[in-house]
C-alpha cells in the first residue's frame, strides 16, 4: 500500500513523503492546517507503475485528496478502515464483464453501499458501461480521456453524481432508439394486460401468483397465456420467454 498526499488548495503534488504543507489554504476557511484532514481516494490497479503515475497525475492536476494505492481488491479489503471517500478501480485492458471482475465489484458495491466506486478502463463498450451502472458504479471513465477530465469525473462521482463519457452517448442514443422501436412493436402485438402477464412469466411466477398480483381469476390468466402463446406460435411458457428474447431483445 502506498500513500500520496496533495497540497490542499493548490492542487500540486508533494511526492510520496506523506506530508501536507501548511499552505496555501483558501482564505474563506478558518481552520488550522495541522487539524485539516484531506478526503481519501483509494486506487486499485494491479500494475505498480500505472497506479503510481495515475496517482501523481491526479494530484498534480488538482485532485485535492489523499490517495492510497493498492494492487488488488483483496489487498484493499484487508486494509479498508471505512475512512475512504471513494474507490477507483483501474481495469487496464481487462473487460468489466470478465469472469471474476464483475463478481468482485458486485460484492464490493453490495458490501460497501455508501462508498462511491468508479471504474477506469481501456474498454468503454456501452454494454459494459451499462452493466457497471446497473451494479451501482458511480462512474465509468475511459482511459482515453485526459487527466483533467478524469479529475472532474472523480469529483462528480464523489459528489453524488454519475459519470459516463460523451463517447458513449451516440451508442446510448442508438440503443434507446432501438428499445423505443421494440416497445412500439410489442404494443402492436400484445394488449396491456398481456404485457403485465408476460412480465410475470419472465419472473417465473405461477398462474395462481399472477392471478393474485393482477387481481384476476386464474382461469383469466390461463386465457391470456394461451393468447400470448398463440401470437408467438409457441406451445409452453418456457418457449414464450425464448421467443420474446428472440424477437424483442
Amino acid at each position: 500500500m502506498t500513500e500520496v498526499r496533495g497540497i490542499i488548495g493548490s492542487g500540486t503534488g508533494k511526492g510520496l513523503n506523506g506530508t501536507i504543507p501548511s499552505s496555501p489554504f483558501p482564505s474563506s476557511v478558518n481552520v488550522k492546517p495541522s487539524l485539516y484532514r484531506a478526503p481519501v481516494l483509494d486506487i486499485i490497479d494491479e500494475r505498480a507503475l500505472d497506479r503510481e503515475c495515475l496517482s501523481q497525475s491526479l494530484v498534480s492536476h488538482g485532485l485535492n485528496m489523499t490517495i492510497v494505492l493498492f494492487s488488488s481488491i483483496e489487498a484493499w479489503m484487508a486494509k479498508y478502515s471505512g475512512d475512504s471517500s471513494g474507490l477507483l478501480i483501474s481495469l487496464g485492458s481487462h473487460d468489466f464483464t470478465e469472469s471474476g471482475i464483475e463478481e468482485s465489484i458486485r460484492m464490493l458495491v453490495t458490501k460497501f453501499p455508501e462508498l462511491p466506486v468508479i471504474i477506469l478502463s481501456d474498454n468503454h463498450d456501452l454494454r459494459q458501461v451499462l452493466t457497471a451502472l446497473d451494479l451501482g458504479i458511480k462512474g465509468f471513465i475511459p482511459s482515453a480521456v485526459g487527466i483533467a477530465v478524469c479529475v472532474k469525473a472523480i469529483s462528480l462521482a464523489l459528489s453524488g453524481g454519475i459519470f459516463i463519457s460523451t463517447e458513449s452517448l451516440p451508442e446510448l442514443r442508438r440503443l434507446m432508439s432501438v428499445a423505443d422501436q421494440q416497445e412500439r412493436k410489442r404494443a402492436e402485438v400484445f394488449t396491456s394486460r398481456e404485457e403485465e402477464v408476460i412480465s410475470m412469466l419472465k419472473l417465473g411466477k405461477a398462474n395462481k401468483i399472477i392471478a393474485y398480483e393482477l387481481a384476476l381469476r386464474e382461469s383469466t390468466v390461463k386465457v391470456h397465456i394461451r393468447n400470448i402463446m398463440k401470437k408467438l406460435k409457441v406451445h409452453n411458457r418456457t418457449e414464450v420467454i425464448f421467443k420474446l428474447n428472440e424477437l424483442f431483445s
